[in-house]
Formats: C-alpha cells, sequence, structure tokens
C-alpha cells in the first residue's frame, strides 16, 4: 500500500502550450508511470480552458467544484457542473474549461498508449470560446 499524502503533491501552473488562462494542475497518480492510467486534478480560473487536443485511449472527466464548458470538434459548446462525468473516446478532438464567469476544476483520467496520453493541438480561439 502507499499513501500519497495531500501535502506532498506539488501544484504547477498549466503549460501555456497547452492552456489559455490561469490553469493550476495538480498530478494526483501515476504521473510518470508510462505504462498506467494517470489522473490529475486540474484547476480553471473564469475563462481558462485547454487547447483543442486528443487523448489515444480517451479521457474521463469528473467534475468537482464550479461550472465549465466542454466542447468535441464539430459539436455545441456543452455546459458542466459539479458532479458531471463526461467521456471522450478515443481520438475525439475536444477542449475544457471554466466557464466564463465562474472557476471549474476536474478530476481528468486518462490511459497511456505507447508512452504517451494526450497529442496537444491548437489553441481554442477567444471566438471559439464565446460561441
Amino acid at each position: 500500500m502507499e499513501i500519497i499524502r495531500a501535502e506532498s503533491r506539488s501544484v504547477n501552473p498549466g503549460p501555456t502550450d497547452w492552456f489559455t488562462g490561469t490553469v493550476h494542475v495538480e498530478a494526483l497518480f501515476n504521473a510518470f508511470d508510462k505504462e498506467r492510467v494517470q489522473g490529475a486534478s486540474v484547476t480553471f480560473q473564469a475563462g481558462a480552458r485547454t487547447a483543442w487536443h486528443t487523448h489515444p485511449l480517451g479521457q474521463t472527466l469528473v467534475i468537482t467544484s464550479g461550472a465549465g464548458r466542454i466542447q468535441r470538434w464539430g459539436g455545441p459548446i456543452e455546459e458542466v457542473r459539479s458532479g458531471d462525468v463526461v467521456w471522450f473516446p478515443p481520438g475525439e478532438k475536444h477542449w475544457h474549461g471554466a466557464a466564463p464567469h465562474a472557476a471549474m476544476t476536474h478530476m481528468a483520467i486518462q490511459e497511456v498508449q505507447d508512452g504517451k496520453t494526450v497529442d496537444w493541438m491548437e489553441q481554442v480561439s477567444d471566438e471559439q470560446y464565446e460561441r
């Protein structure tokens, strides 16, 4: 058994290549294990969001607080709230983030395939976010 104490984990700013706005990422489990499922808690301040991206084996988001927005390529923007669970299938291009006037935190869970969990793409423009 292994217990990873809350005070031992670090919270880091989301890289600007992958996020727009103020985002903080806390690796929760298997952050550096290239053979397993990985999980992180990600907090987006109002208006912050990911870039477009895909996951080779899909991604599950568990919205733990606040209100947010998600969108898959070619689909409408969907509103999400605390308690919602979102599944993106493998290879589905999408983004997610906070609502314009509210912060949002989610747990992101994804499996590793061939050493990676995500393929990052272009930033979500203000026009795309505000539709």
